[in-house]
């Protein structure tokens, strides 16, 4: 009976503990699962109700919308447009194929265009966004809209493409925009930061100077989608900054009337304010229009502009760099008067040629010009008489009054990247560049702007500037910005330069910080004697405006038009004594060895306010090619000054 006992006994403590064991496992599975459910719904809610909005709410970053450039009257020049897109990305899509069949039957698209779809997956990554169209007509992105369930991965896209109203007016300023590389998503994080598929920035041109400030930021809109991710309904919209609006000191209309001007040329037009520095025009020829890259460039356009000869790519205006030719010698004259080599009744006889050193240096005019004075020397642009005067005035003092009066050193000052500086020779540069001596010749053959001296256009135009002021410094401009000053006080300025220099002449007692604030010296002299300079304007004067002036045959005799000016025809090879013989028609030389023509000039003569410089490559003679644009050209600026003026006096009053 005992054994019995105890063996029940112990069958009893055995199905106890098991219960036990059971009921504890089955509280501890209850409590975790209880822990759990209390950690999903209420410690981790936030998390998975995030993960489930994104099965229904899609977010969409926009493209940011770009700032404007404008004309100094307000006009947009560069501007925006609203364009229908197609994205897709690879990753998100099931059958890529069947997708994209789809796509090109609804959208209608080659057999060319959808290759060109295909290879342009291929070298992309899987979870990069393909691009199927950029610029959508209404119809076709009707259509996606519509048929969007059958697309899964599809994505319509509203998108900002840039618009350039003017064509190729103001390509060389301006640049274009076209699509992100990898390079400007590294190097610029501006860029980086507001990137969506499709977006483009500034390649060349003031559109990539200032691409930060152009650029804007983001806007965002969240839509709640259906399970074939087609939109319902949109949640939220979240405005983007617009990029910073830009107004130029360029005038249209001035600019619109260059392109014409050297419609079929290959050359350059420069305008600008002689105290201000605006630059009123610049443009370069030939162009091309910028509106061709904005939505990728074909084959056959972007091989028709590098395959041109005349070379469209190259902005001219401040990467051409030219032999200035004749048009130095106002310079020349001026750098001779200002350093006591000559006075201006010095006579030198030309006779068509002289002989140094077993050399000969010719005149322009086969049998000379007969006994010259300086004024006659520039007024018929007397080869002869200016390499007498380079001569006697060496060529670094000549580099000095060069390099004072703005050649030899970019312009603009950054604002657009491929600026050239030129350059402005002398003894210390041929010794230190190409390890030998300066020569006199080179003296003479620089004295009448040829040889190692090399300038852009705008120098050429900076520099009639400062010479037509009077002969003061001038800051040269091409952005409006707030707190410019007027045109009273800069004259202001540059009076009080030379009361400055006249104290510390006179008064070396007194420092000349305690009677002039230093920002007032912003418009020093660039002079010894402003007579000299007088002398120089006169005798401009009298190359356009007298008989027998290199120009005389451009004047205009109103004088609200009256200008002054001087030629330069500047050599592109070295005339044989053959070719002297022969003396060719142009239109019997090969364009490729004509010379280049350039003129350069300042007016109104009274109350000057503007100053141009004209290149037209191989054009032949500077009197034939170039002054008679200048003619034309002086019109309409002066016809523009008092709407220009107006619009001056307005933005001084609002600031």
């Amino acid at each position: 009976m005992f054994d019995s006992g105890d063996t029940a006994f112990k069958k009893l403590n055995t199905i106890n503990r098991r219960m036990f064991i059971t009921s504890a496992a089955k509280a501890i599975v209850f409590t975790g699962i209880v822990a759990r459910l209390f950690s999903l719904q209420i410690s981790e809610n936030k998390k998975y109700l995030t993960l489930s909005d994104k099965n229904r709410l899609r977010e969409w970053r926009l493209p940011p919308v770009r700032g404007k450039f404008l004309d100094y009257f307000g006009n947009v020049i560069a501007g925006n447009l609203k364009v229908y897109q197609l994205h897709v990305v690879p990753e998100q899509v099931e059958n890529f194929n069947y997708l994209m069949i789809r796509i090109k039957d609804i959208l209608q698209l080659d057999d060319d265009q959808f290759s060109k779809i295909i290879k342009k997956k291929k070298s992309q990554k899987p979870w990069e966004t393909l691009i199927i169209s950029e610029n959508l007509n209404w119809n076709q992105f009707s259509k996606i809209n519509f048929y969007l369930h059958e697309l899964v991965g599809a994505k319509p896209v509203l998108s900002v493409a840039r618009s350039y109203p003017f064509d190729k007016a103001y390509t060389h300023v301006l640049g274009y925009v076209a699509q992100a590389s990898e390079d400007d998503l590294i190097n610029n994080e501006t860029i980086k930061k507001n990137h969506v598929p499709g977006l483009r920035v500034g390649k060349i041109g003031l559109e990539k100077t200032f691409e930060n400030e152009l650029l804007g930021t983001n806007g965002v809109r969240r839509y709640e989608v259906n399970a074939y991710g087609k939109r319902i309904n949109q949640l939220d919209y979240q405005e983007g900054k617009q990029g910073k609006n830009i107004r130029l000191t360029l005038d249209t209309e001035v600019q619109k009337f260059s392109n014409e001007l050297l419609a079929e040329k290959s050359g350059s037009i420069s305008v600008m304010d002689i105290y201000t520095g605006e630059v009123i025009a610049m443009h370069s020829s030939p162009s091309f229009d910028p509106n061709l890259f904005l939505y990728g460039i074909s084959v056959k356009d972007w091989k028709e502009i590098r395959q041109n000869p005349l070379k469209p790519l190259i902005n001219k205006t401040i990467s051409g760099l030219y032999s200035p030719g004749s048009t130095i010698k106002p310079l020349v004259a001026l750098s001779a008067l200002e350093n006591d080599v000559i006075s201006p009744n010095q006579k030198v006889r030309c006779t068509g040629k002289m002989e140094m050193y077993g050399h000969k240096y010719h005149c322009w005019k086969e049998k000379g010009h007969g006994l010259m004075d300086l004024r006659n020397g520039i007024k018929q642009s007397c080869d002869i008489y200016f390499y007498e005067t380079a001569r006697k005035l060496g060529v670094d003092r000549l580099s000095e009054t060069a390099l004072r009066f703005g050649l030899g050193e970019t312009v603009l000052k950054g604002k657009l990247e491929n600026e050239k500086k030129g350059l402005v020779p002398n003894t210390k540069w041929k010794k230190e560049n190409l390890g030998s001596g300066w020569v006199l010749g080179e003296t003479l053959i620089t004295g009448i702007g040829q040889g190692y001296i090399q300038t852009t256009p705008l120098q050429l135009c900076l520099m009639t500037a400062q010479l037509a002021n009077g002969g003061f410094k001038i800051h040269p401009r091409i952005i409006v910005e707030e707190g410019q000053e007027s045109l009273e006080i800069i004259k202001q300025k540059m009076a009080k330069s030379i009361l400055a220099e006249k104290e510390k002449t006179y008064a070396p007692i007194r420092k000349v910080e305690e009677l002039f604030k230093i920002e007032d010296i912003k418009y020093p002299h660039l002079f010894r004697n402003p007579e000299n300079v007088k002398f120089v304007l006169d005798a401009m004067f009298a190359s356009t405006n007298e008989v027998m002036g290199t120009s005389y045959s451009s004047r205009i005799e109103d004088q609200k038009y009256q200008f002054a000016g001087k030629t330069g025809t500047a050599q592109v090879k070295r005339i044989t004594e053959k070719a002297r013989e022969l003396d060719l028609p142009i239109s019997q030389i090969p364009y490729e060895e004509r010379d280049h023509a350039l003129y350069i000039a300042f007016g109104p003569y009274k109350n000057p306010r503007y100053a141009i410089s004209i290149i037209v490559e191989h054009g032949g003679t500077g009197s034939s090619a170039a002054a008679p644009i200048a003619k034309k050209l002086f019109k309409l600026i002066i016809d523009r000054h008092e709407l220009r003026e107006k619009i001056k006096k307005q933005n001084l009053i609002s600031t």
